[in-house]
């Protein structure tokens, strides 16, 4: 079973309080990116793995979607989802269910049932990537479409992640350990948040070898434009923080 650090109060405190907690898609400055690499959703049938308060299940019945299932572990992103979706464009096409996303069945996913698979920022968390990706390539129709984003392996890999000041002054992210792929501890807003490493190469193999074709990979960063709305990205240009993939079956 999957860490629901989620579902602790502190972290589910702290986590709330993140821009893309407060404004949705748009504060989640990859989102343009990640949207960029979407199909049409008119009329289609999408499942979110890893929805938490549900605003991409909104985004996506806004833009036609005739079906949209929300999955996630915790019980309290799940409540914030339900009352959120309440009266929103669409709300009637859009089901939330809890799930361990390390452990889905058809249950969860029925064979060849949707068009979209969408997932942000959750694979990581994840210990099966290969019984994960099975399972979503079986749900898929054919011609299906995954989106995922995950934490960059740059930014995943370090023993100690953080930025460090060099004896010259220069500011950088050193990366050790990357090859050495496995669980990462790390204190993020509750002590004892476990995430997965992996390598941009893990993650493209565990497509191929699920049967995938792959269409797009992109270390995302900021954008000119950007960071001169938010000069604070500019560091994310010395480190990607997030990988985005999307495939089709």
């Amino acid at each position: 079973m999957a860490q629901n650090i989620y579902d602790d109060p502190a972290f589910f405190a702290g986590y709330s309080t993140l821009p893309r907690s407060i404004r949705g898609l748009d504060g989640a400055p990859e989102w343009p990116s990640l949207r960029a690499m979407l199909p049409s959703l008119a009329g289609r049938r999408v499942v979110d793995l890893g929805c938490g308060f549900g605003w991409f299940c909104r985004w996506a019945a806004a833009q036609g979607a005739a079906e949209v299932l929300g999955l996630d572990l915790s019980e309290r992103m799940l409540e914030r989802a339900t009352a959120d979706t309440a009266g929103a464009t669409g709300h009637d096409r859009i089901s939330y269910r809890r799930a361990d996303l390390d452990t889905l069945t058809t249950t969860e996913l029925p064979s060849e049932r949707f068009d979209l698979a969408y997932s942000s920022l959750t694979v990581h968390y994840l210990s099966d990537l290969d019984r994960f990706l099975r399972t979503v390539r079986a749900s898929l129709v054919p011609g299906g479409t995954l989106v995922v984003s995950v934490e960059h392996p740059i930014f995943s890999a370090p023993s100690r992640p953080g930025f460090t000041t060099d004896d010259r002054g220069r500011v950088v992210w050193p990366v050790d350990d990357y090859l050495d792929e496995g669980p990462r501890t790390t204190d993020w807003f509750a002590p004892g948040v476990v995430k997965r490493h992996r390598t941009i190469g893990t993650y493209v193999t565990g497509l191929v070898r699920a049967g995938f074709t792959l269409t797009a990979l992109h270390e995302w960063g900021p954008s000119p434009e950007q960071i001169a709305e938010v000069p604070e990205w500019s560091v994310e240009r010395d480190r990607p923080p997030f990988l985005l993939l999307s495939a089709t079956r």
